[in-house]
């Protein structure tokens, strides 16, 4: 059974969906009637118009699931990707831009769609487009997608230029059945127009549905009510919605924690530990399996540094305390702890406790020595993409908590001292990976800035 706050979770991301595929619809629609309403066959328009807005829609589709956080390897959403705006292209060129009432005519066009679709997918996955750029300057929603359309315009005229003539090449070269006769000069020079500009209103749709889903996805949200409201004025920071997207930041970073420590040996299970410690550098090697869990680094990037800067700005912005209050602050900082370790001990990093003796120091502060960890690196993970991913997520992972030591700097240093930084930013029971006293100690470490 899920959960009331789950399945808002879930409401909220459908009715967001549904939103986007609204308002690009809106868009694709407008373009269709102005820019291809005139290309298109007199007969069968409406026909037309349901292939075209279909399409569309299965692009729009495709796009925010490939930009979305997902756990299948990125090539194959690129492939897939690449796939669908070629498909799409081909529906939605042979409906707006006919060439004749003939079948040969719209398979013609149809294959010259499907050219221009995968040139403008294959651009789209090599310049990594559906990695979301935060806007450092917030503006509303509308007022943002306004200022796009412009570039958005050039952008799209400038691929449709490349496509048609890519494209116009291929098919004179390329052997297909839908050759015309060379003679046909006045049929050669309509269908060339007519693809440019059916090209360029698709494009110019895809690049206006591109910049929608950015603006949608990287919008400020208040998490406290409206200012003047009367919910503002008797509960005015409620902890559910934090807490609430708290969680969804820490599960993905639980997975992987949970996953390489199913796959190397948690410290925990003695009998796991004894068993890796008998085996060779080179046997030490993780299952294929949880390596793959690597390979979702943007997940892990974006899940790390949103619960890091929550944790950060609830230091000046949560005035009621909800962050600490309500266990976040501590969940936070033990999910990052735990998958640091978890990620240092897949590169071959053994953290070892220390003694009571070795982590006193001169301001009764306990911290681990810098050679704590002893380094036991595995002869095959030294280098390779796979090494270069968790050297990656590990650096990521010291960013976002070092990001809330510096906040919060001078709590923990008063709360070291009174022997209360466990109990403050550290959950009780069984970390998800390693042990309660390892977090401790790593935590230790990074308040002395020496976590390397």
């Amino acid at each position: 059974m899920m959960s009331g706050s789950t399945r808002r979770v879930e409401l909220v991301l459908k009715n967001r969906f549904l939103s986007y595929l609204i308002w690009q619809s809106i868009h694709s629609s407008l373009i269709f009637i102005s820019l291809l309403s005139f290309f298109t066959s007199p007969h069968y328009p409406f026909l037309s118009f349901l292939l075209f807005l279909p399409s569309h829609l299965l692009f729009s589709a495709t796009l925010s699931f490939i930009a979305s956080p997902h756990p299948r390897p990125r090539f194959t959403l690129s492939l897939l990707f690449a796939t669908v705006s070629a498909f799409s292209a081909a529906l939605s060129l042979s409906a707006a831009a006919p060439a004749a009432h003939t079948l040969p005519g719209v398979s013609r066009l149809g294959f010259r769609g499907f050219l221009v679709g995968s040139l403008f997918g294959a651009h789209y996955v090599f310049k990594r487009r559906w990695v979301l750029h935060f806007p450092i300057i917030q503006r509303p929603p509308f007022f943002s997608f306004k200022m796009g359309v412009p570039s958005a315009a050039r952008r799209a005229l400038k691929l449709s230029v490349v496509a048609s003539i890519f494209s116009g090449i291929l098919l004179e070269l390329l052997p297909h059945p839908f050759n015309y006769s060379v003679a046909a000069t006045g049929r050669f020079f309509t269908e060339q127009i007519t693809s440019f500009a059916a090209t360029f209103a698709i494009f110019f749709s895809w690049e206006l549905t591109h910049h929608l889903h950015w603006v949608l996805h990287t919008k400020r949200f208040i998490f406290a009510p409206p200012k003047g409201s009367a919910v503002a004025e008797t509960n005015p920071k409620t902890s559910e919605t934090y807490k609430r997207v708290i969680v969804v930041c820490l599960k993905p970073l639980e997975h992987l924690a949970t996953k390489l420590g199913e796959g190397l040996g948690n410290p925990v299970d003695k009998a796991t530990q004894l068993s890796n410690q008998l085996l060779s550098p080179t046997d030490a090697r993780p299952d294929l399996k949880h390596i793959e869990e690597l390979h979702n680094f943007q997940l892990y990037a974006w899940c790390s540094r949103t619960a890091a800067s929550l944790t950060a700005c609830s230091r000046k912005d949560d005035k009621f305390g909800v962050a600490q209050l309500s266990g976040s602050n501590a969940a936070v900082v033990s999910t990052l702890l735990s998958c640091l370790l978890a990620v240092e001990n897949f590169m071959g990093k053994k953290t070892n406790l220390q003694s009571p003796n070795q982590l006193l120091g001169p301001a009764g502060i306990k911290w681990a020595t810098v050679n704590s960890g002893r380094v036991d690196v595995a002869a095959g993970k030294r280098s390779g993409p796979v090494n270069s991913k968790a050297y990656a997520i590990a650096d990521v992972l010291k960013i976002s908590i070092y990001q809330i030591v510096s906040a919060f700097h001078d709590e923990m240093l008063a709360g070291a001292k009174a022997s209360l930084l466990e109990k403050d930013w550290v959950t009780n029971g069984k970390p998800l990976f390693g042990t309660r006293e390892m977090l401790i100690q790593k935590l230790c470490l990074f308040l002395d800035f020496r976590a390397t």
